[in-house]
């Protein structure tokens, strides 16, 4: 018990230096609510963002003491957002491109009782290997039909016992644990980030990545119509205003009756159809 005792405040001093430091050597501080957080998904995160982002978890009170003895501006308003276990992120790359990396760093995670379902629960038939007892009376109440055969348990069809958005019981979370089903996605999304002074909540830093491009694009093809229009030549609209313009030059060539090699052809047919006209007007005329 005594070692305890002496080991803890040592690492709370190490906790208290590295939230001294660490804001110091990095642009942004980025902070995540542990209560959405499960520690399987810490490792994998730790090991792909290793060299990038480094991650501490340590208690509010703690991180409190350590953050107000810094002059770092909206720091202290930062710190309001602190409460229970906090897991703290810092990086040099921005918040957003932090909170996107994270979204696609997505695990499947075994279900416990009352989460939530990511998705359709979907148990598969198959031979579950699991003895005849008393499990068979979670299949039951699952509703998933089974039966006896060579001494294990089999699924005889495809069931879905939960759909997606329907909370999960505590008996079908024990059941989906044995059959190696993981319903649940999670990820981690920043709760709150402060980058060289600017603090940005959690909405703020979550971008819908397709709408972004499709808005990219969008805006990319407006300002070329619009360059094309006013004929200011770019890398993008040289070809187009060069074609633009070389028809409007014969167009008016024709309409002018100016020959040239391209339009002598259309000047000509224009011609002959004119005076095809003006022949058919002149045997219908009749003199007053």
């Amino acid at each position: 018990m005594h070692e305890n005792r002496t080991a803890y405040p040592k690492k709370k001093a190490e906790m208290h230096q590295l939230l001294q430091e660490l804001p110091k050597k990095y642009k942004v501080l980025a902070l995540v609510r542990m209560e959405k957080v499960r520690a399987s998904q810490l490792l994998p995160l730790r090991k792909k963002l290793k060299g990038e982002v480094e991650i501490i978890s340590v208690k509010d009170n703690i991180a409190k003491i350590a953050l107000s003895k810094l002059d770092i501006p909206g720091l202290e308003k930062f710190s309001e957002n602190l409460k229970g276990q906090c897991l703290f992120m810092f990086t040099n790359m921005s918040p957003f491109k932090l909170n996107v990396l994270l979204g696609k760093n997505k695990v499947m995670l075994a279900a416990r009782s009352g989460d939530i379902a990511s998705m359709d629960v979907i148990i598969p038939p198959k031979n579950t290997g699991i003895a005849p007892g008393p499990m068979l009376t979670d299949f039951k109440e699952a509703g998933v039909p089974t039966k006896i055969d060579q001494g294990t348990i089999w699924i005889m069809k495809e069931t879905i016992p939960v759909k997606k958005g329907e909370p999960i019981p505590e008996k079908l979370a024990g059941l989906l644990g044995k059959l190696d089903i993981k319903p649940i996605e999670a990820g981690i999304l920043l709760n709150t980030a402060l980058e060289e002074g600017l603090l940005y909540a959690q909405d703020e830093m979550i971008i819908d990545l397709e709408k972004f491009r499709n808005d990219l694009a969008q805006a990319h093809q407006e300002a070329v119509s619009l360059s094309i229009e006013a004929s200011y030549i770019t890398s993008d609209n040289i070809q187009q205003i060069l074609t633009k313009a070389a028809q409007s030059a014969r167009s008016i060539s024709i309409e002018s009756g100016f020959i040239t090699d391209e339009t002598k052809e259309q000047i000509l047919q224009k011609a002959h159809g004119q005076a095809k006209s003006l022949s058919t007007k002149a045997k219908d005329y009749t003199p007053a």
